[in-house]
This record gives structure tokens, sequence and C-alpha cells, in this order.
């Protein structure tokens, strides 16, 4: 990654979570975009999400407990041009409450903070998890985030740096994104928390089926469940247009706009591997049934509205580019 902290040029990127999911594949986009001049934040641990980092052109990378010391330096280290954060804990079932309040929120705001204070990009990673059950809605219009009901302390740690960016009226001044179901390459690391496709692949390579959780709503079917699943790819694409259309500051969804069935989902990954649909429906544990989402679909008249004309790939279609050019391969990284 070569070079001391000290010898930083000014116009750094900083990435956090730069060697998770979703920020490592932004360094990838910052790559193919010939921008090397990144500066990667995150807490590598035991886990295998360092490969993420091995084929990644950056400057350097600092352990996210050591990043906010060196804001603190007054600057003395790097000057940044901007910060992407991704970085937190996403697991929708840790209960450590207050974990999730310090590393979601407000390590989020000393990072918005810093950058108010120096004007400099700050873009920051929401969640769809904070519309709960969807009773409001999918709408990232910010006169209604107040009314949200987050089913679970992940979403509500992203809820409250939203409302807390909303009632200081510093939205305007930075860009956060409500992501939806992602899935792609570089998530291979997450253990319970990687995608179905991910899951489901392996699961129909070792036994030939996949198990997905029943209903235990009338209105849905066993499998039949909604959800707004987008590629990775897909979400660099965006996050890229985002970074270069700082104007179009607030907050907005990133999904595709048009919710699938689990069913759906699993019979493209049957389809992409060549082999014929077999689905076993299982119970969903109890501590979930009461804090499941059965329906999510972005919203996306903002982001259009802002000029951002992305067009999504279709499922079918980036769940084949991830299993045969990605899982069946064993790549796992862009």
């Amino acid at each position: 990654m070569g070079g001391s902290i000290e010898e930083r040029r000014s116009g750094v990127i900083i990435v956090t979570g730069g060697a998770g999911f979703i920020g490592s594949a932004f360094l990838w986009k910052l790559n193919e975009q010939g921008i090397d001049d990144v500066l990667v934040v995150d807490r590598l641990g035991t886990s295998d999400k360092w490969k993420n980092l091995v084929h990644r052109r950056c400057i350097d990378f600092i352990h996210k407990d050591d990043f906010p010391g060196l804001l603190d330096d007054g600057n003395r280290y790097f000057r940044a041009s901007a910060i992407i954060h991704m970085g937190a804990c996403s697991s929708t079932t840790e209960r450590d409450a207050d974990y999730l309040y310090a590393n979601n929120y407000r390590y989020t705001r000393t990072l918005a903070e810093w950058c108010l204070k120096r004007n400099v990009f700050f873009m920051y990673a929401s969640s769809a998890a904070t519309y709960g059950d969807g009773a409001r809605g999918f709408s990232d219009d910010p006169a209604g985030m107040d009314a949200l009901t987050p089913l679970n302390m992940y979403a509500f740690s992203k809820q409250l740096f939203d409302q807390w960016a909303l009632r200081n009226r510093v939205l305007d001044r930075m860009t956060g994104i409500k992501f939806f179901n992602v899935y792609g390459p570089n998530e291979y690391h997450k253990a319970h928390m990687v995608s179905m496709i991910y899951r489901a692949f392996h699961q129909i390579r070792e036994t030939g089926r996949v198990r997905l959780f029943k209903s235990y709503l009338q209105q849905y079917a066993d499998g039949g469940q909604l959800r707004d699943f987008v590629y990775i790819k897909d979400c660099v694409d965006v996050m890229w247009w985002l970074f270069n259309n700082r104007s179009a500051s607030g907050i907005y969804n990133l999904g595709t706009g048009t919710a699938r069935s689990w069913n759906d989902l699993a019979g493209a990954i049957f389809a992409a591997m060549g082999k014929k649909t077999d689905i076993e429906y299982i119970e969903m544990p109890e501590e979930l049934r009461d804090r499941y989402q059965y329906f999510t679909e972005a919203d996306m008249a903002r982001l259009r509205a802002a000029g951002c004309n992305h067009t999504f790939m279709k499922m079918e279609d980036s769940v084949r580019d991830y299993v045969v050019n990605y899982l069946a391969r064993d790549v796992r990284c862009l």
C-alpha cells in the first residue's frame, strides 16, 4: 500500500469500512476510475475480509479505533477531500445496544461533524431497515423520517443519525444512502449476514435444494415474502454518481425500485447453476417473527429527480453474473 501517513498528499479520499462489503466494492470502483489516493479505515479482526484489499490500490490502512484520534490531531497527517463512511456493525440480530449506539451513531456523528466543520464531502450508509415493517411506505422524503419505526437496534442506530442530521439541518451538506438488500462479490466474510444468494448457492451445491422461511402472514405464500434485491455493482455505480454530483445532497434510497420474492430469487439461482428448482420451506426462528420485514421496495423517485438515471440490472442477470463469474469459480472479490 506504500508510504507513511506523513507523506500523504492533499485530496485523500477516506473510505471507512473499506475492507468490508460495500466499502471495498466502492474502493474497487475508485481504482477502476484511476483513483488510488485512498485511505482505508476498518477493523480486520480475525475475519477474511482483508482479502478484499489484496488487489486494491490505496495509500494506507488505519484501524477504526485509531482514526478519530488522527482527525483530532489538527489534520496533521493528511488532507481529506471526502469521507465515504461505510463502516458499521450491520448485524440486525446484534443485541448490545450500547455498542451499536457508540459504533453506528456516535462514531458516524464524530466523522460528520469533522467534515461539516471543514467543508469536506461526507457520504454515509443508512439502511432500508429504518423503514421497519413498511407500514408507512418506503419514501426517502426526510419529512416522513420521524414517523418511521425500526424493528431492531441496528436499524434504530441508523435512524438516530438520520434524525440527527435532519434535526440539525445538515442533510443538505452530506449524502446518506438507504441501502436495500445488497448482494454480490466481496460479501463472503459476513458470516450469518451474507446474502441469500451466497448462502443458497452453497446449499444447492451441497444438497441440491435451498431452504426458505415459511410465511406467517396469510397474504404471503411461503417464500413469497418480497424484497428489493440490488446488486453491488449497481450500488457502486450509483455511489460514484453521487460522489461526482455533490450538489445532489440529502438522503436517498438505493434499491432497484422493484420488489421480488424469495421464490423468484431462488429460481434465478437454480437457473444460473443449470439445476431444477427444489425449495424446502422451514420454520422461522421465533425471535425473528415479530420483527421480520415481509415487503421492501425502494421508492426511487427522489434519486431520479436529482438526475441519476442509472439503469439497474434485472435480478436474473445480476444473479447469473454473481453465480457464474464469481461463486462458481470461487472468486470472492471484484
